[in-house]
């Protein structure tokens, strides 16, 4: 079997140093870390990232402690200075391509900061995956910040097998070519043998961005450079939904689940965001408002908790988003709540995995309603983890996970009214309505987990010649 070299910005591991000077490396959870575990062991492969810590922090006494630990996971380490993360990742990466491909032009800055050190730490990783480099290796290589890796790959080992994945949404041709740097990121994707997204939509723009901006044609799911076949290919992520359910029903997150659900009086309302403007936050909020203003039979018989994992706290956007939530939190306890009951229960933290899967097993409906996303795994986490197939999942048109979860309550998260009615349809859903819908969720994010994510790019990636991506 072809040894598959995984690429992506962090590597699925937690690096800490203690005040003694011990280095620590211990294995990430998450999405792409969990997804991707399986090829990584069976391939015999070798993951490429930053390990997390910048040069100042480790210095070269540590590094050898260090990679040995990371050797031992398979893991190498491409190091980032102090400069480098804010240049490339904070300033570009995340100052830039984030709020552009998210469509919230608003966010992005009038000057580009970082565009020369996003070249020059992708060259960077591409010198470290050539050095790894054997025949016959497959190279997946992964998300927005390493958007020049292929073309650069491509380069250094012409006859390697390229992929690459996009986890984010990738905007409308319009919308893309506001970027200064468009020509350069559509080149640097064309390295690749085959460029995968979550969503058709993702993909349709991908093509027509390479039709309007490079003038190259897009046949079907293929567009020649310079005489190589680079397809284009659709692959929704999904979760490890066996795993989750497994872990939804241990008895601490069974116990954490009835004490969520207290005496039952109160219906649950649970979201779950990183602290980011395209969640939508703000909006859902509003939209609870509006709930129990149009409906004051619901006050003290409904609840929402709402977790927001602190993100990016040094980004004035983000301390901003900050401030509305703290301040809209506020507003509505101070209207709606008394001295019995409290609507909205915000936790800004963290929480522990017992904790997130016992809420999404006490919920009652799953608020999932960001302005934009590429999947949102959330959602297929949520319905996962519900083994008694009841409970209610909103989710917003916007997130690539609606185009698969149909059975879902789907909501333009925009519309702060309509939002606040699809709430309360959640709420009020008949029984027999609530089970048949999650039933058709589960079939499918079961159908769909994250292991057949992985194994039908990989196969679509190791078919080159004429086979059909799937």
């Amino acid at each position: 079997m072809d040894r598959l070299i995984l690429v992506s910005n962090r590597l699925p591991v937690t690096v800490s140093v203690d005040a003694h000077d011990s280095v620590c490396v211990t294995r990430s959870v998450g999405g792409l870390a969990t997804g991707l575990r399986h090829p990584h062991e069976q391939r015999n492969g070798v993951w490429i990232g930053w390990p997390g810590t910048t040069d100042q922090q480790l210095p070269a006494s540590k590094r050898e402690r260090l990679e040995r630990q990371l050797a031992e996971h398979g893991t190498m380490p491409v190091y980032l200075s102090a400069r480098e993360v804010s240049r490339y990742y904070e300033g570009f990466a995340n100052g830039v391509l984030w709020p552009l491909f998210h469509y919230l032009i608003g966010e992005v800055p009038l000057r580009m900061p970082g565009w020369d050190t996003y070249q020059e730490v992708n060259e960077r990783f591409a010198d470290a995956v050539a050095r790894q480099y054997r025949e016959g290796d497959v190279i997946w290589v992964h998300d927005y910040q390493l958007l020049l890796v292929p073309e650069a790959l491509r380069r250094r080992v012409p006859g390697a097998r390229i992929g690459f994945f996009l986890h984010i949404p990738f905007p409308s041709s319009d919308v893309f070519a506001m970027l200064p740097q468009r020509e350069r990121i559509l080149r640097g994707l064309l390295g690749a043998d085959l460029v995968g997204f979550h969503t058709a939509r993702d993909a349709l723009h991908f093509g027509l961005a390479l039709e309007r901006i490079l003038g190259r044609e897009v046949d079907g799911d293929t567009v020649l450079d310079g005489g190589r076949r680079v397809r284009i290919g659709v692959f929704p992520m999904g979760v490890d939904a066996a795993d989750f359910e497994r872990r939804a029903r241990d008895a601490k997150v069974d116990e954490a689940a009835r004490r969520a659900r207290g005496d039952g009086t109160c219906a649950l309302l649970v979201g779950v965001d990183r602290l980011d403007y395209t969640k939508g936050i703000p909006r859902r909020l509003l939209a609870f408002e509006e709930l129990l203003t149009r409906h004051p039979e619901l006050r003290g018989c409904v609840r929402l908790v709402q977790v927001v994992v602190p993100s990016r706290s040094n980004v004035d956007a983000y301390r901003r988003l900050r401030r509305d939530v703290d301040g809209l939190v506020g507003r509505i306890n101070g209207a709606f709540g008394s001295a019995e009951w409290v609507p909205i229960h915000y936790l800004y933290r963290s929480v522990p995995e017992e904790e997130l899967l016992a809420l999404y097993r006490a919920a009652d409906v799953m608020l999932v309603t960001p302005l934009r996303d590429g999947m949102n795994l959330v959602a297929k986490e949520f319905v996962a983890c519900r083994g008694d197939e009841d409970g209610v999942l909103v989710l917003s048109e916007f997130a690539g996970a609606a185009a698969e979860m149909r059975e879902a309550v789907i909501v333009n998260p925009y519309d702060v009214d309509a939002l606040a009615a699809a709430i309360h349809r959640a709420l009020t859903m008949p029984d027999a309505e609530r089970r048949r819908r999650m039933r058709g969720l589960r079939q499918h994010v079961f159908d769909h987990d994250v292991h057949r994510w992985a194994d039908s790019f990989l196969d679509a990636l190791g078919a080159r010649d004429g086979a059909a991506v799937a």
